[in-house]
């Protein structure tokens, strides 16, 4: 069985669980649940594409509160289980980071946090810490709507390559 015919079979509160470890937004993974079936990957990722821009600010902070913080891995392992696996994965940057560049990002992220709301999101995968940390102090002079709208595209860009690590993984 294919992994789109099996996310097609699964009862609404089981895909929905497998659409919630994609994105954190209850709202999008309830629509994501009641969409099926869908015909190809392809249909899933414009599907997913377009259910995120029905969302907004309250669906976005939300998802994002099922994000670790860039490089704690501390938290990865606690908080996160369901999508621990796939943090590290895409966190795999910091792994090899200095105790100076871990720290900026420790430091970087309580004052993002302070300034905006809600935990510093990019998209990690293929990125280094130092780049990371490098894109954390650039969006610090953001505007905060300005920068919720950033970390929501930033989300959106997590969902895809967890989409596909769903359709693709046994």
């Amino acid at each position: 069985m294919s992994r789109l015919a099996w996310l097609n079979g699964l009862p609404i509160e089981e895909a929905q669980a497998e659409f919630l470890r994609c994105c954190g937004s209850t709202r999008w993974a309830e629509a994501m649940a009641r969409a099926r079936p869908f015909v190809s990957e392809a249909a899933v990722y414009t599907e997913a594409d377009w259910l995120w821009s029905q969302t907004g600010p309250d669906d976005w902070r939300e998802a994002m509160t099922h994000h670790p913080r860039i490089g704690d891995v501390s938290q990865l392992r606690e908080k996160y289980k369901a999508t621990a696996t796939w943090s590290s994965q895409e966190q795999r940057g910091v792994q090899e980071a200095s105790e100076e560049v871990l720290q900026g990002l420790a430091d970087g992220n309580r004052e993002y946090e302070a300034r905006f709301g809600f935990i510093f999101l990019v998209c990690a995968t293929g990125k280094s810490a130092g780049e990371m940390l490098a894109l954390l102090r650039e969006r610090m002079n953001n505007e905060p709507e300005a920068e919720l709208r950033i970390a929501a595209g930033e989300q959106a860009k997590i969902t895809r390559i967890r989409l596909e690590k769903l359709l693709t993984s046994p």
